[in-house]
């Protein structure tokens, strides 16, 4: 029946007029088809090691398999059979093999644990243990690089040798299907005594909006704490004698606390419990910066 109708009755006249009137009514649904999805909210993150992740999923982590919390592999992950540039439900590891859950897997969780049903949650992880947040500035990365360890420079390669194109090129796949509504870092571990560590976050931000084409009224930028004094955390004066410039420095930037995040051994990470406050914090602030409608309880 189309065929006939299109072919033989169309005003157009003749098969290229069928096709053609075929086309413009098909036009507004293909359209709509390639529109993103604007209940789709995506949330770049970068840091360290903590933001990489490295806490072993307790007993009730490990069932979890809902697809309204998705991420974008940033690395092919042959062993799960994961593809770069590829949306996949958020089951860690969520930033590169040999990984385990951090901050943003409890942040993605806790979101669509309260936000209504309409509403997806989408991460873009691009982080690298021990590095400085030189790493992630554009036109100084690779004078960074270049003299650091062999260790981190084979995480880099991972990226093709630049953290911030990468977490760009995947951001712009990203933005076909939803909307970018943050930045979730921590990071400063490697910086703890830098006084102009605000204004390289600052420069950071400022590039991936502008990359991006992104509005930065509409960008919140959430920062965590290090690790506090009270849990054994030696990098713990950045929480008093830096971070509290970043608010001051970039406009629509919050501090995630740390107070009483459980702590691992060392003096730099959090435990799974530690992990999961603080990542609950990153979506309690979000949730106070977005009008999401909420789960009827």
């Amino acid at each position: 029946m189309i065929k006939s109708f299109f072919f033989k009755s169309s005003p157009f006249g003749g098969i290229r007029g069928g096709l053609f009137l075929f086309l413009l009514l098909c036009l507004p649904l293909m359209v709509q088809a390639q529109k993103p999805d604007k209940n789709f909210h995506i949330f770049l993150c970068f840091g360290q090691s903590n933001m990489e992740a490295g806490a072993r999923p307790a007993e009730q982590d490990r069932d979890f398999n809902d697809p309204r919390f998705q991420f974008l592999a940033a690395v092919n992950m042959p062993r799960t059979q994961r593809e770069m540039g590829h949306w996949y439900t958020a089951i860690p590891p969520i930033c590169r093999e040999g990984n385990n859950m951090g901050p943003v897997d409890f942040f993605g969780r806790k979101m669509i644990e309260v936000i209504d049903d309409r509403y997806r949650i989408g991460v873009i992880n691009v982080s690298v243990a021990g590095a400085k947040m030189e790493l992630w500035d554009k036109d100084d990365y690779k004078e960074y690089i270049d003299n650091e360890r062999d260790w981190m420079k084979a995480i880099v390669n991972q990226y093709d040798g630049n953290p911030y194109q990468r977490l760009v090129d995947m951001a712009r796949i990203a933005q076909k299907d939803g909307v970018i509504k943050g930045i979730l870092i921590h990071q400063g571990e490697s910086n703890s005594d830098d006084q102009k560590w605000p204004e390289r976050v600052k420069k950071i931000y400022n590039d991936l909006c502008a990359d991006l084409g992104l509005n930065p009224k509409d960008v919140p930028l959430l920062a965590g704490e290090l690790k506090h004094q009270e849990q054994g955390g030696v990098c713990w004066r950045f929480n008093v004698d830096i971070l509290p410039n970043l608010p001051k420095t970039l406009p629509n930037s919050y501090i995630i606390s740390a107070k009483d995040c459980e702590s691992t051994g060392d003096q730099f990470h959090f435990s799974t419990e530690g992990m999961r406050t603080l990542g609950y914090r990153y979506a309690e602030q979000m949730l106070k910066l977005h009008k999401y409608k909420m789960k009827k309880k």
